[in-house]
């Protein structure tokens, strides 16, 4: 099978991992910058050129665009839809994931588990978004922010009010958040493919620091989930349309709250903590589900 991997770092761990289990399995996956792509968008004869080739033969394309490029990537992975090129994310179902307040409107939507969430636009509406999220402390997320970048603890009421003030400041969205306490720094990474759990970890937070990212410095091992975690981190998946999916679960007094679904989660920690061969288990998925111009779900949002 020939496989192309959008991806602006080929040196990254997570792609390395992934071209060695495609060869492994005798596969040849090509990593391919998004940035240098060109589109010829053309009625019935849709081309992507390469550094100045035309791209061709690929049955399977596997996505990891970064944030800071969404936009652009996923017009080229659309590119390679329209040219019948299996995704393994597809394009509707990862800019669904990239945008925070969509996300959780369509968790909401589904009754899923979630922390308490405000967003308005008005600064008149600061001490309001506030109290909705419970009070102090609550959290405030830029939405376009990634691996705890843009996350800040608004400790009291008044450093949370001048937080919001300074990033509506800027003229940038934001979500406002309750803080879950009892998480004490920790969150869970739980990877979805397929439908099914595949491997689950719990991250730490540095010493000082509320925030789980491993790209922080937190820390992270091997843990075992509950049935409840298990089934939100499956349904979440399966209403954002993602074939593969890192599921960032708080615990909560209440149960399982859901952060964050990552359409292109990696896998250096995961694997690290747990042992397992991830990114043989994705080759292995594509090589059972990658169809010509057929995608393996939708989403519901």
């Amino acid at each position: 099978m020939k496989i192309a991997m959008l991806a602006r770092n080929a040196k990254l761990y997570s792609h390395k991992r992934l071209v060695e289990a495609a060869e492994e399995r005798g596969h040849t996956l090509d990593v391919i910058n998004t940035l240098q792509c060109t589109m010829n968008i053309t009625s019935h004869r849709p081309t992507i050129l390469y550094r100045g080739e035309t791209l061709s033969g690929y049955e399977a394309v596997i996505p990891r665009i970064g944030a800071s490029i969404t936009h652009y990537g996923l017009a080229v992975l659309r590119q390679f839809e329209m040219a019948g090129v299996w995704p393994l994310n597809e394009s509707v179902a990862i800019g669904r994931s990239r945008d925070k307040l969509r996300s959780m409107q369509i968790f909401a939507k589904h009754g899923l588990g979630l922390p308490v969430t405000a967003f308005a636009h008005d600064p008149k509406q600061t001490d309001e978004v506030i109290k909705i999220a419970g009070g102090s402390p609550v959290v405030i997320k830029l939405l376009e922010g990634t691996q705890g970048i843009g996350v800040v603890l608004g400790e009291t009421h008044n450093s949370a009010k001048s937080v919001i003030e300074a990033f509506r400041g800027v003229n940038v969205n934001i979500l406002v958040q309750e803080f879950i306490k009892e998480a004490g720094s920790s969150d869970l990474r739980i990877f979805v493919i397929g439908g099914k759990v595949v491997a689950a970890m719990m991250r730490t937070g540095a010493e000082g620091d509320f925030r789980s990212n491993l790209h922080r410095g937190g820390s992270a091992k091997m843990i075992k989930i509950t049935p409840e975690e298990r089934s939100t981190a499956i349904r979440a998946a399966k209403v954002m349309g993602l074939n593969v999916a890192g599921v960032d679960i708080l615990r909560a007094n209440h149960g399982p709250v859901i952060m964050e679904v990552n359409s292109s989660p990696g896998i250096e920690g995961l694997e690290g903590a747990t042992g397992l061969d991830v990114a043989g288990k994705i080759i292995e998925f594509i090589e059972k589900n990658a169809v010509k111009g057929k995608t393996k779900t939708k989403g519901k949002g």
